[in-house]
């Protein structure tokens, strides 16, 4: 039995070599015994986290996103009306309008026998800077 003269992958012989031939070579300034070096601090916890989280949960769920979309082009929109676009039934609507409300995605105002709809610039101006801060 030969011994292959290259290693072989699953993938074949030359899954690794470069197609030009030449030789990779790793930049000099690249410690190989060091950590690389973080992508992002992730330097965040208490209730500052939980809110984060709570917020990045509450999106999570495909039919909430869907709403948060539809609240940017209508806002002040009322319950039938989020009912209309996501063809659910209105206390499943209702379920999720309240997870984001909670969430601090949105906010309601009541108007007469309905609650009109907003997004909550203040808490998605906090989100995207603690996004932009830990990422």
């Amino acid at each position: 039995m030969s011994i292959p003269e290259e290693p072989v992958t699953a993938l074949g012989p030359d899954v690794n070599k470069p197609k030009d031939n030449s030789v990779n070579i790793l930049p000099v300034d690249q410690d190989l015994t060091s950590p690389p070096v973080p992508c992002c601090t992730l330097d965040i916890s208490g209730a500052e986290q939980e809110r984060l989280v709570r917020m990045f949960k509450a999106l999570g769920n495909p039919t909430r996103f869907e709403i948060m979309k539809y609240l940017v082009t209508h806002p002040g929109c009322i319950t039938g009306d989020i009912v209309d676009f996501v063809p659910l039934a209105q206390a499943t609507v209702s379920q999720h309008l309240k997870v984001l409300r909670e969430a601090g995605w949105i906010t309601g105002e009541i108007e007469g026998p309905a609650i009109c709809y907003y997004l909550n610039e203040e808490n998605i101006t906090w989100f995207r800077e603690k996004v932009g801060d830990i990422f």
